[in-house]
């Protein structure tokens, strides 16, 4: 599509920019803002050029050639990205190191002297830094034992020059961030602020007789050995490991004395074929993400809609796609418990697109990380759970607190199984007037209709006339004088109209938990279209629907069960009456999502129209979505981003207007 090679030209030429930036040392935007670009690029056009090269240099210094190539790793940016690395990557176990956000730097040596130190510059030739490198922290001019004998290496030994924040903090607090200082100050021609900056190395090949290791940890020992800065390995045994440690390393990050990224994943072969790739395979850089963070449970509260009690944990705030969390359901009791959840668990939070957080895992205290490190950080032992809250179990709920019956723990949710809680009636007569959409019932008019016992049911709102509203709205003088109220009238009117209803709203307005209008689609769409054959439902046959397994199978089958006698009663008496659907309507088999605002009428009114002309509303971008309708088409938010993934056209409100027409 012309859109998509008009956001590929601006992807490019954005990652062009910002990769200079990076390499000059100013860089513009975060990690994490780049990698979403970065990522775009790779979904939209996988073999474009620019995913395959690595920025250039300034040009201020004289060039020279890499001894290791400085390709750019694989990555994954969340748990489940990086298990879909491991299932193609099976290893006895994983060497783990912290990813150093900084700048790459090669020390060659020849004969335990240093020659030259080079940068990244194009992942093959970089700049010729040398006399700024030998003024840095963790640079040897020559490679000696403990013994103090010289050591012949000949080859490249590569590491990342970082600074640390408390250098930042005293030194350079008027630049972004230690990243953006470390890159300005290494290339500066006078050398001037050099000093300031710390090489910590990871990777060494010799290119003069034998490799000075036998595996990967070798190597950090052998670098060790000299005197050389490193940063802490960690030996994990699996990858669930692995995502363990990432999450403790994640809680713990602010005790490092540099910014760190993410992890990288190593098998303890050295493969130095593979590293001599632009893109190596057999290792991967598992980054951290704005959109996750780890805290400590303090509490839950269980939170009551209806019958219905959902646990809500309550943590130590967080920031998450820049605002701060604190919250976050934890759906159901078979969740806290297959989480192994506790007060003062430590827990990894996330809010991947999705508007509320959840709790991903559960962190177990094994295993820290090890390692040589600068001062600051002793000894790289990074203890992360120091001055824990005590874990305690989660206390349940016993009884309803309203009307004091038992609850029913069955795992998949937490109810009372009164069918006259008062509680569960007020919510499902809540329910169906949203459903139905009877606006001008308010909230404030059910709840004092219920307190008085005007309304106790679905079916009680259709027995409502101006007579029994008027109370509502006048004062006795006015009712003494048979004064006729505007607002009794127009509610009384508003619940008349709302007689004809579709089959799908009709199930869903009974508040059965977790069948809403969409999970009823899945039944029409299925052969179920109409009450009768809803109502004839048995749990397997329910389970047997796409979209629909075994638990929601049931709460549906038990919730229809429990209201068919006033769904028949409303339907047969004519109370209600379901609209059937027509074929020939101009929506129809067509799905819309919208987001924006719309400037002939409210959203609400907008998928009513839809449904109404015979198609369906989804709330978010999925395959098969016939539609996207917002006034904003060219903007990069994120449903409009997927809807060009996922070839969904985006249309405007008059375009929409139209197809209606």
């Amino acid at each position: 599509m012309a859109s998509d090679k008009d956001r590929i030209k601006e992807l490019e030429a954005l990652i062009t920019r910002y990769q200079k930036s990076y390499y000059d040392g100013e860089g513009e935007i975060s990690d994490a803002e780049f990698d979403r670009l970065w990522d775009e690029l790779k979904a939209k056009d996988p073999s474009n050029p620019i995913l395959h090269r690595v920025g250039a240099d300034s040009g201020n210094f004289a060039k020279a050639a890499h001894i290791m190539p400085m390709g750019s790793q694989e990555k994954a940016a969340t748990p489940e990205e990086f298990l879909a690395w491991a299932a193609k990557h099976r290893y006895d176990e994983y060497l783990v190191e912290y990813k150093l956000d900084g700048a790459s730097l090669e020390l060659q040596y020849a004969r335990g002297a240093l020659v030259r130190a080079v940068t990244r510059g194009d992942g093959s030739i970089g700049d010729d830094i040398t006399a700024n490198a030998v003024k840095m922290q963790g640079v040897k001019k020559e490679l000696r034992s403990g013994d103090g004998a010289l050591v012949p290496f000949t080859g490249g030994i590569r590491g990342e020059v970082i600074m640390t924040h408390e250098v930042h903090r005293k030194y350079f607090s008027d630049k972004a961030n230690c990243r953006n200082a470390a890159n300005g100050l290494m290339k500066r021609k006078d050398g001037t602020g050099s000093e300031h900056l710390t090489l910590i190395t990871y990777d060494v090949w010799a290119t003069s007789g034998d490799q000075p290791f036998a595996d990967e940890e070798g190597k950090l020992a052998w670098l060790k050995g000299l005197g050389f800065v490193t940063s802490p390995l960690k030996i994990c045994r699996s990858p669930e490991d692995v995502i363990d440690y990432r999450a403790s390393v994640m809680e713990g990050r602010g005790k490092i004395a540099y910014d760190i990224d993410g992890l990288v994943k190593k098998e303890r072969a050295v493969n130095h074929e593979d590293a001599m790739r632009a893109r190596p395979d057999r290792q991967v850089a598992f980054k951290f993400s704005l959109e996750e963070a780890v805290s400590v449970v303090r509490q839950v509260e269980w939170g009551e809609s209806g019958g219905t009690y959902t646990p809500v944990a309550v943590f130590d705030p967080v920031e998450l796609n820049g605002t701060t969390v604190q919250r976050a359901s934890v759906v159901n009791p078979n969740t806290i418990r297959a989480l192994g959840l506790k007060i003062g668990s430590h827990v990894v939070v996330v809010k991947r697109g999705e508007i509320i957080p959840k709790i991903e895992s559960v962190i177990h205290s094994d295993g820290m990380a090890g390692g040589s490190v600068p001062a600051g950080e002793s000894g790289g032992q990074l203890d992360l759970f120091r001055g824990a809250a005590e874990e305690r179990e989660i206390e349940f709920p016993v009884v309803c607190s309203s009307c004091g019956t038992r609850l029913v723990d069955e795992g998949t949710r937490l109810f009372c199984p009164n069918k006259s809680c008062p509680k569960r009636q007020l919510h499902q007569i809540m329910k169906w007037v949203t459903v139905v959409d009877i606006r001008d019932l308010g909230e404030k008019l059910i709840r004092a209709l219920f307190k008085d016992g005007v309304v106790r049911s679905v079916s009680d709102i259709y027995a409502l006339d101006e007579e029994k509203l008027a109370p509502y709205f006048l004062g006795e003088e006015s009712l003494s004088k048979d004064k006729q109220s505007l607002g009794a009238k127009k509610v009384a009117q508003s619940i008349q109209e709302h007689r004809r209803v579709s089959l799908e709203r009709f199930i869903a307005g009974f508040d059965i938990d977790g069948i809403g209008e969409v999970v009823v689609e899945k039944l029409t769409a299925a052969g179920y279209g109409s009450l009768d054959k809803i109502l004839a439902l048995t749990q397997d046959e329910a389970a047997s629907v796409y979209g629909f397994a075994a638990i929601m199978a049931q709460t549906l089958v038990e919730g229809l069960a429990e209201n068919r006698e006033e769904m028949t009663s409303l339907v047969s008496s004519g109370t209600i009456s379901l609209i059937e659907k027509d074929e020939s309507l101009p929506l129809s088999g067509k799905s819309f999502c919208f987001t924006g605002e719309l400037r002939t009428m409210k959203r609400a009114d907008a998928q009513n129209l839809v449904k109404e002309k015979g198609g369906s509303v989804k709330s978010s971008v999925v395959k098969g979505l016939s539609y996207l309708v917002t006034n904003d088409t060219g903007s990069g938010s994120a449903k409009n981003e997927k809807a060009a993934k996922l070839g969904i056209p985006v249309i405007d409100e008059d375009a929409f207007l139209a197809l209606i027409k």
